[in-house]
């Protein structure tokens, strides 16, 4: 069993990933040697705070061991990607892989013998929206009826976003005004229509109205941020993007959590006094990456 995308898991399982990151958090020692013996290979392609730390710490947490393999400095770089993932599975329990391309995280599933993780691909953030999931319930006491509005480029946060609330129950509207061609999965967006839950508009304020959750993410991917070639296309989705700014005149008086998956690009997506401001639950939203990291290894691992 791999997790590549949330699309893969029935309404069942997520909601046990849920509840399981929970009672990790709340009772951690009861799943202190939970993967004794276990080890995970961690292959990055792209930088890395919140995923690296959590499945690493996780890993070290329950008693197992993770291995940190940088693309660049392996035979990744080099050999056919079948060869290289089919060779790594046979030392390890399991691989957790953050890739430029859902492409070649489906070809390493193919050649794994081990279960593979999605740390992050062009297409998809799984970890990360069970980390969100867990904090709306934690800090709501429920997922089903809640309200959340993404307000941002549509990406694949919001991609994975948009199926981990429609199979938890949570209403959803997004509000993305830009689109990452790269990313955008059709079938993913026809599908949560089908459900009743999901809704898309281009007005926010309409959209943060009566909202439990208001939710962003940055308006330029990570690794395009300070690259210089991508300085034209960042000026024009900032031009597009800042009247969709998180801030204070948009939300006026509403006791929504604010959530970011971070890294944040402070006066961008989001204003600075909602990062520090009450009602913001982004810093929990991160360590709960941990607990949910372990729910994830838990599951698949054990």
């Amino acid at each position: 069993m791999h997790l590549l995308t949330l699309k893969d898991w029935s309404s069942e399982e997520v909601r046990e990933l849920i509840d399981s990151s929970l009672d990790i958090k709340k009772n951690p020692e009861d799943y202190e040697f939970s993967l004794e013996g276990k080890s995970l290979a961690m292959i990055f392609q792209k930088t890395s705070t919140r995923t690296r730390l959590s499945f690493e710490v996780g890993m070290t947490q329950m008693g197992g061991h993770a291995v940190y393999m940088d693309w660049m400095t392996t035979n990744l770089v080099l050999s056919d990607l079948r060869d290289e993932v089919r060779s790594i599975s046979g030392y390890v329990d399991g691989v957790m892989a953050r890739v430029l391309k859902n492409s070649d995280l489906r070809i390493m599933a193919e050649a794994s013998s081990v279960p593979v993780i999605n740390g992050c691909d062009e297409k998809y953030h799984p970890c990360q929206i069970i980390a969100d999931l867990v904090t709306m319930k934690e800090k709501k006491g429920r997922l089903d009826g809640l309200k959340v509005a993404y307000v941002g480029v549509h990406n694949n946060v919001c991609n994975s976003l948009i199926v981990g609330c429609t199979k938890a129950g949570v209403r959803i509207v997004t509000v993305t005004p830009v689109v990452n061609e790269a990313s955008f999965d059709e079938g993913l967006v026809e599908a949560a229509k089908a459900t009743g839950l999901y809704e898309h508009s281009l007005d926010v304020e309409a959209a943060v109205e009566g909202c439990d959750v208001v939710y962003t993410d940055t308006w330029v991917d990570m690794e395009f941020f300070l690259d210089s070639k991508f300085e034209k296309e960042k000026e024009k989705r900032v031009k597009a993007m800042l009247p969709f700014q998180i801030n204070r005149k948009l939300l006026g008086d509403s006791d929504a959590l604010i959530m970011h998956d971070m890294p944040i690009h402070r006066g961008y997506e989001i204003a600075d006094d909602m990062v520090e401001g009450a009602n913001s639950v982004i810093f929990v939203q991160s360590e709960n990456r941990l607990h949910s990291a372990k729910a994830v290894l838990l599951k698949l691992l054990r």
